[in-house]
């Protein structure tokens, strides 16, 4: 099928209004949050289930390569188009399908924003749980297929514990349930098995999600310290001491400067790091946990730590936090995010290790993170548009992801492999685990058109 023909059967579809395929509309879509670009042929926004299946089965019959895609905020190239072919664009799909309160669930299209579901939520006094950094932006559709986690993933668990059904299309347009609102379902947990393929199985079109009762109450601590060290240590005896707090986050000097350049939080620009640690519950034993946080931050030699005194002092916390990433803008003009996971006790070992890196290629680093889950994210700053800089930091990314591997870790705590990573999955797979995935892969795609090249690398030579 040429190119015009295809564009012409989409619009037949969904409508020619819903195909984008003009010069600009296809640059828009060659690229995400990471440093891969690529054009797709052409990009389809579907506005129901049933258009996706009709996408799917014509790009099947065709072996047109096909990719969902929200908001390209994933850091990983998962939504770049290596080998063209057509972009799925869910924003039409952004749709509350159902809140079912008795039973704790809300139903989704694929095409909503993190943010404005979880705002909405928050109105009927529940919580939609897995907060990204990206939740302003990100869709949940993009959740599921990365497994995103963030913050509060600490607590209460990734995108994949609050998924609890979903539909999805398959590789020839057959459509599938899995899961559903029932504690338990028999079968595979085929439901697992999509959650994290960052789209290399099918193309969710609703999902199911479990809420939780909004905490009645809320502590949020910052706690400044003068070492990393004494930071990772106070992380490690927090949860050795039988609490588990909402969230545990780092950031580091480099990252703190940047974040006060334009927010204004009022962070220690002298100080080593800070942890922002939150607390969440029943106001019952609140102030006892509390009190026994701050014991234990005062052992690892704390400077200070004070507690926000209302919600505006919490948010403008979590605004630095949440701003991290966009505020390394100010010290350079790119950068790559690594993410890999370590355990806890491994942090301070681990920081350092990267540190030193950092230095052999003579790139700068800020160190922003899920500390309680040893989630690190050291942001390598460079200017992409220098190719020596470009070439360092891709092997310095390499070589942190083997630094966590190294320390009984692994190669990503919520961003994926995508393209970035399809190397480095050898650091923690064997040939024989990656050909299972191969083999898993081929029986649920067996032409091989959904997301190709991403996420399980070819069979070495």
């Amino acid at each position: 099928m040429n190119r015009e023909d295809l564009i012409a059967g989409l619009g037949e579809i969904v409508g020619q209004e819903n195909v984008l395929s003009s010069e600009m509309d296809l640059e828009l879509y060659s690229y995400d949050a990471s440093l891969d670009r690529a054009r797709p042929d052409v990009v389809v926004l579907p506005g129901s289930t049933e258009e996706v299946s009709k996408i799917m089965a014509l790009a099947y019959r065709e072996r047109i390569p096909i990719l969902g895609r929200g908001s390209g905020t994933n850091l990983t190239g998962g939504t770049i188009p290596v080998r063209g072919g057509i972009v799925v664009h869910f924003s039409r799909m952004n749709r509350i399908l159902e809140v079912d309160i008795p039973n704790r669930t809300v139903t989704v299209e694929p095409g909503i924003i993190t943010l404005d579901l979880q705002n909405e939520m928050l109105k009927r006094g529940f919580v939609y749980a897995p907060d990204p950094a990206s939740q302003k932006v990100s869709t949940i559709g993009g959740n599921f297929g990365e497994n995103a986690g963030g913050p509060h993933c600490l607590k209460y668990g990734t995108t994949t514990n609050h998924v609890i059904g979903a539909e999805i299309v398959l590789y020839d347009g057959t459509v599938i349930e899995t899961g559903g609102k029932s504690q338990d379902n028999p079968g595979y947990d085929v439901l697992g098995l999509f959650v994290g393929s960052e789209g290399t199985l099918g193309l969710a079109t609703k999902m199911i999600l479990k809420l939780i009762r909004a905490p009645e109450a809320v502590k949020t601590m910052l706690a400044i310290f003068e070492t990393i060290e004494d930071g990772a240590n106070t992380v490690s005896e927090i949860i050795a001491e039988g609490i588990i707090p909402a969230t545990l986050e780092m950031m580091d000097n480099i990252v703190m400067r940047a974040v006060e350049e334009t927010i204004k939080v009022g962070y220690p620009l002298d100080a080593a790091c800070v942890l922002i640690i939150e607390l969440d519950g029943m106001p019952d034993g609140m102030d006892k946990k509390a009190d026994l946080v701050m014991e234990i931050c005062r052992r690892n030699n704390v400077r200070e730590v004070k507690m926000a005194r209302d919600a505006a002092e919490r948010d403008l916390l979590w605004a630095g936090r949440k701003g991290a990433f966009g505020s390394i803008g100010q010290l350079m003009p790119s950068y790559l995010c690594c993410d890999g996971t370590v355990p806890r006790t491994k942090l301070p070992e681990v920081l350092a290790k990267v540190m030193e890196a950092g230095k052999k290629y003579d790139l700068p680093i800020g160190n922003v993170f899920h500390a309680g889950d040893g989630n690190l994210h050291p942001l390598i700053m460079f200017d992409e548009r220098d190719p020596d800089q470009l070439e360092r930091v891709k092997k310095l990314g390499s070589e942190i992801l083997k630094i966590c591997a190294d320390a009984g870790g692994t190669i990503s705590g919520e961003h994926g492999v995508g393209l970035e990573k399809l190397s480095e999955t050898r650091f923690i797979f064997s040939e024989q685990d990656l050909e299972f995935e191969r083999k898993i892969k081929k029986a649920i795609d067996p032409a091989g058109i959904l997301n190709p090249g991403k996420m399980i690398p070819s069979p070495l030579q």
